[in-house]
């Protein structure tokens, strides 16, 4: 006795659009300009959105390094938020959120930190 089976597959797909957004930064959900007391800690947010999801550099607008803690200073902090620990003198003036997904143009906001 001989049985023969035979198998069917099926498939089925889909093609789903994808969309490109260039980035946009939300400025409800962003920090605005900065009055800190020296001694504090303070936190800068930069919510961006688009398609594919932006990435958020930041940078001070005098290219000097970013003072991230005690013994770490970067040129740039690839982050949504960037937080100052213990705030100096020397952490003043004006931050850079860069926000780029590859779809130009390329968006940032400027964020002025400045003491009381």
């Amino acid at each position: 006795m001989k049985f023969h089976y035979k198998l069917w597959s099926v498939v089925i797909s889909s093609t789903l659009p994808v969309y490109s957004i260039p980035p946009e930064i939300v400025d409800q959900e962003s920090t605005g300009d900065v009055i800190a007391e020296e001694g504090s800690d303070v936190q800068l947010r930069c919510k961006a959105r688009g398609s594919p999801k932006p990435i958020v550099t930041w940078k001070r607008e005098d290219n000097q390094a970013i003072s991230v803690n005690k013994s770490t200073s970067l040129t740039e902090v690839i982050s949504e938020v960037l937080t100052l620990r213990k705030v100096r003198r020397f952490h003043m003036g004006a931050y850079l959120c860069i926000a780029s997904n590859g779809i130009p143009p390329t968006v940032r906001k400027r964020i002025f930190v400045s003491n009381i």
